[in-house]
């Protein structure tokens, strides 16, 4: 990885508001995650991504997200079990164009019936859309 991609990467990474010592558990993970953005996240918060079968609390989500995953409802409601207070949700979604690609209207659509409330999406050059909850 190039230089400015590396900045790029932490960039990515501190803009979703990670910091060292956060809890970030990860959900959705499959071949076509950002591994990049993983590791990133993970050399910012100094520990790894707990995963499903963990049941900390956390400061943090990211759930991987792609067309015909199911249920967008009840999979962030399932988000919220571990989820601390104040915590928030990462739905990281395809680029518009790329298979699986969801579109920010269904993640806003789902969000108020998870009891979430959706953050404007936020472009990534790396990763497609993000969005807060």
């Amino acid at each position: 990885m190039s230089e400015a991609d590396a900045a790029t990467s932490v960039n990515v990474a501190e803009r979703l508001g990670f910091k060292d010592g956060d809890l970030i558990q990860e959900l959705g993970y499959d071949d076509d995650v950002d591994f990049d953005l993983r590791d990133d996240i993970e050399e910012l918060t100094g520990s790894e991504l707990l995963d499903e079968d963990d049941h900390e609390v956390v400061d943090a989500v990211i759930f991987w997200w792609r067309d015909g995953d199911g249920d967008l409802v009840d999979a962030l409601v399932d988000s919220l079990t571990t989820l601390g207070e104040g915590g928030v949700v990462w739905v990281l979604t395809p680029k518009s164009g790329r298979d699986n690609y969801v579109s920010p209207s269904d993640i806003q659509d789902a969000a108020p019936t998870a009891a979430c409330t959706a953050l404007p999406p936020q472009a990534s050059p790396r990763t497609g859309a993000q969005h807060g909850l």
